[in-house]
């Protein structure tokens, strides 16, 4: 029964998240290969194939089902959508909340953060940090800070060239700076 259970919130969260699909319109131009232009360039394209957007912008109901909030894309957790219930260790459970900015599961609770240009997000950070959140798993890029926690698949990320993770950063600093502070990540049991 659990497996059961477990496939059919599998299915119910690829559906959720083929329905987020981001409606931006995307037009490349010619730019010179190794401007800053063309860096931020490539960084959106990266953002979108990462499917950043599912859990790091909150989501608004549509007709058509839940869409990325054109006026928040970016900003991490979204503090008016209900939080999903603390798991308890050894479950096998995993809950997301409804616009999938937030999960809890056998690590606690965790936070889509705030990746937009706000001081609030990454805007004060330097590309040093982003390198060692992105590829070494480290909160906010601190040398000797907590991980990064589920489901945040940095990962999967370890090996990104050193021109995509700039593609990424220069990318992320040209973003419009959403204010949104993101609580803090929830050991189990707090």
């Amino acid at each position: 029964m659990n497996k059961i259970i477990y496939y059919l919130t599998a299915a119910i969260a690829a559906l959720v998240f083929a329905a987020c699909e981001t409606k931006v319109k995307k037009e490349y131009t010619s730019v010179p290969e190794n401007s800053k232009e063309a860096s931020i360039k490539r960084g959106e394209y990266l953002v979108g194939i990462m499917d950043c957007h599912s859990c790091h912008t909150p989501k608004i109901m549509t007709e058509k089902g839940p869409a990325p909030d054109p006026t928040r894309l970016l900003s991490g957790y979204n503090p008016n959508v209900p939080l999903p219930q603390p798991i308890e260790k050894n479950t096998g459970w995993v809950l997301f909340a409804p616009d999938v900015t937030a999960a809890s599961g056998p690590w606690g609770t965790s936070y889509a953060a705030n990746l937009t240009s706000d001081a609030t997000g990454i805007g004060d950070w330097s590309f040093e940090q982003f390198r060692k959140a992105m590829t070494e798993g480290k909160y906010r890029g601190i040398d000797g800070s907590r991980p990064l926690m589920p489901p945040m698949p940095w990962q999967a990320y370890k090996s990104l060239k050193p021109e995509d993770l700039r593609a990424l950063f220069d990318y992320l600093q040209s973003t419009q700076p959403v204010k949104n502070i993101v609580p803090a990540y929830q050991p189990p049991g707090a």
